[in-house]
């Protein structure tokens, strides 16, 4: 089926492109122009694909003709293409965990082991594991800081005995009381942050089962996401001097 386009605007004077249309349906942007073709040109693209095309035109076009209000509709993603971010990240990922516990370590064995130990076990073996130890070996930076009640809520605790293992992996985890976070005006909801250049939110229901996988873009947004992990960050310590402070 033909998409419905309408024709926003064009700045040239003999009505030949550039020109910019918009999808009545999905509003997205349709901008004609000259292509780019030079291969010099072309390899200086970042995340530019074997079937993706690119043009040139006036900056003025965008100012003028581009779509100035913007109506945020979350885009979510599946699980399969958010596992394929922490493959496919460049420089860092970071994650912030706010919540008191979660249903996806309830069902896992290590879980039943902590419960009857006091230990969570090294599962070093792991797909997830193993990803990370190779994202780190490369140079990438993973870190998270996990935010924890007073007193520690049970999956907290599991969390905090599990750190041992994320950190085996090259990752840099840190903890933070929740009223520090509450201070640092930290918002309450849990999120990756890949290279600074886009979010992925995670929306739990009230029995902490993950849900919607929300991914955002926009610039001024990912922005605010990137103060909050760097607040996070310098409020926060690392896991062992916080698990010591338990035990004080």
């Amino acid at each position: 089926m033909a998409r419905r386009l309408r024709f926003n605007g064009t700045d040239s004077k003999n009505g030949a492109c550039p020109a910019i249309h918009e999808d009545l349906d999905t509003r997205e942007v349709i901008v004609q122009g000259k292509p780019l073709t030079d291969p010099d040109d072309l390899s200086q693209l970042q995340h530019f694909g074997p079937g993706d095309a690119a043009v040139v035109v006036p900056r003025e076009l965008l100012v003028n003709h581009g779509p100035k209000e913007m109506e945020r509709v979350a885009k979510l993603i599946g699980p399969d293409e958010f596992a394929r971010l922490f493959e496919t990240f460049e420089y860092s990922a970071w994650h912030l965990e706010t919540r008191r516990g979660y249903a996806s370590d309830r069902e896992d064995l290590g879980y039943a082991e902590f419960l009857r130990t006091g230990t969570a076990p090294m599962d070093l073996g792991s797909s997830w594991c193993a990803n990370i130890r190779r994202q780190t070996s490369a140079g990438k930076y993973v870190g998270r800081v996990r935010i924890v009640d007073n007193p520690p809520a049970e999956g907290q605790q599991f969390l905090l005995s599990y750190a041992a293992c994320n950190a085996a992996t090259g990752e840099d985890v840190r903890n933070l009381w929740r009223e520090d976070a509450q201070r640092l005006h930290l918002p309450d909801e849990d999120f990756w942050l890949f290279d600074s250049r886009l979010v992925v939110v995670l929306h739990f229901d009230h029995e902490d089962v993950l849900g919607d996988l929300e991914i955002i873009t926009e610039p001024a947004v990912v922005l605010r996401y990137c103060q909050v992990r760097d607040a996070a960050v310098h409020g926060s310590v690392p896991y062992d001097e916080f698990a010591a402070q338990l035990h004080d």
